[in-house]
């Protein structure tokens, strides 16, 4: 379901845009349904009488505030957020701009899934009835999910949005590496855009509705160019063209940093040509050994700026929603395409531009030209995706976030006390007939529910505060581990409807997230692997250790007991005494739970 959607008109000439093929699409695990303790009806009547805020504010960089969010076009949005430079593996920086803006965008979508699998009730027995094989629904819920995006709370933002996330395939920096390895340029950067696209599904990243390239886009590149040279705003030397930033008298607005702050030599071209040091390349003259295209102008190729110009007027047009990308972005990358699309078409203009913080090491931001860098696939060695993309929610989007040891086991640990408590909830459930349930909850139940809706949605709304979203679930858990757990209640009345309901709602939010697992149980598993592999031990070795253990504990050598009990517990390995043995799970080592 990578369908184009060209909802918006260019205000001036459009560039015409080469078409777009589809690539691989992810499995999400996706579910729709009444919960359990009240009917579909019910339930919409008592969120209509007890509405939050609907209304979604987000920071806009140019504005310097929050604004209330409405798009140009009623119910749909057009975003465009810059994409990598594909030269090679990406790291952790790029992973948090792309999983904030993926935050954004299943915020954005409407929710309109099915959830067929039988392991839960939900209704789906009602379209069996009426004659709907479940093959057809599972092929009509693979079709919708694409565009009707998770988020139940949030669905009725509903807005279908087409998002546009470019590669960057032709720049300095691609053909220097391209040299240094013997390769074609173009070949290189393609490899690792395929290399980018497997980080994006480690992460769970949606894949965007369209992700154009640079050498594919050149027609619309020169097409742009030369409508800015038509309106005096650029001139051309040699073979090479300039932005005039002296005819564009509004530079700076969006940074709010003066010209003399755009160096020459920073992705500035030091070139005594130029009639101000300042002015930027929109198109550099062929040099040898490098790729090139024929242009009014002589064989060359795009300068860095012009691209996301070019391709966001030919996917969305000049007017458009959202522009995005990291906070490094804002000067002189989105300063000068500001400064290119208003010379192309004066009527351009972008509603909101949006921002993520850094990720910083030692205070210091992570980055490839630093070399003080973690690629994702690094990091992926020993935590969990999910792990990853939790660390990355864990502060919001705009504030810099420190990368540590301790707070990626941190969040290691926190996505398996989640999933654990799901997946045994899930367990309970699956184990009775829906239709033998009732259609109600305690009232203690309903309200848990209703508050953590409610604090998430608020947070959510509020500028994707996802960090308040993640603290929010605790309670909700908490409630379910004392039904799982505590004698008091597992006597609870409609204690399988409460875990059936409190499932579901931590469910929805958590896929609004993008941390929702294909399987509970194959999380938790993997989590145990990833552990396991930190603390360089195999699980034979876990249980002989829990053998060794309970051995001394039966022969009463406590202190020996106690002792390998700690030595595990350093490694990562937290043991779990029960009536019906001992077991292990992950957890922070000794060591960092004293930081």
């Amino acid at each position: 379901m990578a369908t184009i959607m060209r909802w918006y008109k260019p205000l001036c000439h459009p560039l015409a845009a080469k078409s777009f093929n589809s690539r691989t699409k992810f499995r999400f695990r996706t579910t729709f349904s009444a919960a359990k303790s009240q009917s579909l009806t019910t339930c919409c009547e008592q969120n209509k009488s007890r509405e939050v805020k609907k209304e979604l504010w987000l920071y806009n960089t140019m504005s310097k505030q929050r604004e209330l969010f409405k798009p140009k076009v009623e119910s749909k949005v057009g975003m465009y957020v810059c994409g990598v430079t594909a030269y090679d593996l990406s790291h952790i920086g790029h992973a948090r701009v792309y999983v904030a803006f993926d935050v954004l965008y299943r915020s954005l979508s409407i929710s309109l899934s099915l959830d067929i699998s039988g392991k839960r009730g939900n209704g789906s027995h009602l379209f069996l009835k009426l004659g709907i094989s479940a093959e057809f629904l599972s092929l009509l819920c693979e079709a919708l999910t694409f565009i009707l995006k998770l988020g139940r709370y949030l669905k009725h933002l509903g807005y279908e949005v087409n998002y546009v996330r470019n590669f960057t395939d032709v720049d300095d920096k691609i053909i220097a590496r391209a040299n240094e390895l013997g390769e074609d340029p173009i070949s290189l950067s393609r490899r690792f855009c395929e290399e980018f696209h497997q980080d994006m599904a480690y992460l769970n990243c949606l894949p965007p509705s369209v992700e154009p390239r640079v050498s594919d886009h050149i027609p619309q590149i020169i097409a742009m160019i030369r409508q800015i040279l038509d309106n005096g705003c650029a001139y051309a030397i040699e073979g090479d063209v300039y932005f005039s930033i002296d005819k564009f008298p509004e530079y700076g607005r969006l940074s709010g940093r003066k010209l003399e702050d755009n160096r020459a030599g920073q992705r500035v071209a030091v070139d005594s040509r130029k009639r101000n040091t300042a002015d930027f390349a929109l198109w550099k003259a062929a040099k040898e050994g490098e790729p090139f295209w024929e242009s009014p102008w002589g064989p060359g190729r795009p300068g860095w700026h012009i691209e996301c110009s070019a391709m966001s007027a030919a996917y969305l047009g000049y007017s458009f929603d959202i522009h995005g990308g990291g906070m490094d972005l804002v000067f002189p990358h989105h300063e000068n395409e500001i400064a290119q699309s208003c010379a192309a078409c004066r009527e351009s203009n972008v509603s909101y531009w949006i921002h993520n913080g850094f990720v910083t090491i030692d205070s210091e931001k992570m980055s490839k030209s630093l070399g003080n860098f973690f690629t994702i696939r690094k990091v992926l060695e020993l935590y969990h995706p999910l792990a990853l993309r939790h660390f990355l929610l864990g502060t919001h989007y705009r504030s810099p976030i420190n990368y540590s040891e301790l707070l990626l086991e941190t969040a290691s640990d926190r996505v398996y006390y989640i999933y654990q408590a799901l997946h045994d909830s899930e367990s309970i459930t699956a184990q009775h007939d829906e239709a033998n349930l009732k259609d109600s909850i305690p009232a203690e139940v309903e309200t848990c529910i209703n508050k953590f809706r409610d604090e998430c949605s608020i947070s959510m709304t509020d500028d994707l505060h996802t960090s308040v979203a993640l603290a929010a679930i605790s309670e909700p858990l908490k409630t379910m581990n004392d039904l799982l757990h505590t004698r008091k209640g597992k006597k609870q009345q409609l204690r399988v409807e409460s875990l059936a309901a409190l499932e579901k709602t931590v469910r929805d939010i958590l896929a609004v997230l993008g941390l929702l697992p294909d399987s509970y149980s194959e999380a938790l598993k993997q989590l145990k692997d990833y552990a396991l592999r930190r603390a360089k031990l195999t699980e034979d070795h876990v249980l002989h250790k829990i053998e060794e253990r309970n051995a001394a504990r039966k022969n009463k050598e406590y202190e020996k007991s106690d002792a390998i009990r700690k030595e595990l517990a350093s490694a990562g390995i937290a043991l779990m005494d029960s009536p019906e043995g001992t077991t292990w799970r992950p957890a922070l080592p000794l060591a960092l739970q004293d930081q």
